[in-house]
């Protein structure tokens, strides 16, 4: 079977993969990361599971299928894509693995032709511009509901 460049489940580069299916997901890994980070802090693991759920996921697995990279895209798949949740763990940095991860994710199939893509990032604008992404020129336009602390309090959703 071919794989065309937009194909990347199970593609194997320099001993390790990015994969699309859901099944190689360690929710714990990605926890354990995203919990600590500074746009997720305390998440609650139900809160991810729903996020993953709901979401276009992009694992970075290691030969042996060890979560070391993960991000998320939620899109309607037609016109607007928002990119989050992307890391590799420390470890594993420095192997440009992020640079695949995102190369990976903006010439996915789900992703070109989209009229727009978004992210918020506080530390990796650099790493993002290489792949196309710029600050917003009209922020004027772009409202939001910012709850900066929500996860800290009790979560209720299902």
């Amino acid at each position: 079977m071919n794989k065309s460049d937009n194909d990347i489940n199970d593609l194997q580069v320099k001993g390790f993969k990015i994969s699309t299916d859901k099944n190689d997901i360690d929710i714990n890994i990605i926890h354990q990361f995203i919990t600590h980070s500074y746009w997720a802090k305390d998440i609650p693991m139900a809160v991810l599971q729903k996020a993953i759920e709901h979401s276009s996921c992009f694992s970075v697995l290691t030969e042996s299928n060890q979560q070391v990279g993960f991000a998320r895209l939620i899109t309607d798949k037609a016109t607007f894509a928002y990119l989050a949740d992307v890391f590799v763990v420390d470890e594993y940095r420095g192997k440009g693995l992020s640079k695949w991860l995102i190369n990976s994710i903006v010439n996915h199939k789900d992703v070109i032709g989209l009229r727009r893509m978004m992210l918020a990032t506080s530390d990796a604008h650099k790493l993002y511009a290489q792949f196309g992404f710029l600050p917003v020129t009209n922020p004027e336009i772009l409202m939001q509901i910012w709850r900066p602390t929500i996860y800290q309090q009790e979560y209720t959703g299902n």
